[in-house]
């Protein structure tokens, strides 16, 4: 994981109000359980439940991805799920960054 992914993943927990921490190189966050693993850039579920929390509406086109009223597009990334996915963290990192 690079350093730019690291630090959209870590905006885009304090958005949704996730503990998270940096633990052998990975992001992790705090469950009922301990720490456990957390990427929704590469985890459908993880970038599911991100946008709910946040309540990001997403609309998913064919070459690019939107993310409605936050207006982020994440597009060659690669297939459809990972625009999207990586489309849900940009918009929740933004609201991340603007939260004081």
């Amino acid at each position: 994981m690079n350093e730019t992914d690291r630090e959209l993943l870590i905006w885009a927990a304090k958005a949704a109000g996730i503990e998270c921490g940096i633990i052998h190189g990975e992001i992790r966050i705090r469950c009922d359980a301990g720490w456990t693993p957390w990427n929704p850039l590469t985890d459908d579920g993880d970038a599911l439940r991100l946008a709910v929390r946040l309540n990001i509406p997403v609309f998913p086109y064919d070459d690019e991805t939107s993310t409605g009223t936050v207006g982020v597009v994440a597009k060659n990334w690669g297939s459809k799920e990972e625009n999207t996915r990586r489309a849900i963290v940009r918009a929740a990192a933004e609201i991340g960054r603007n939260m004081k």
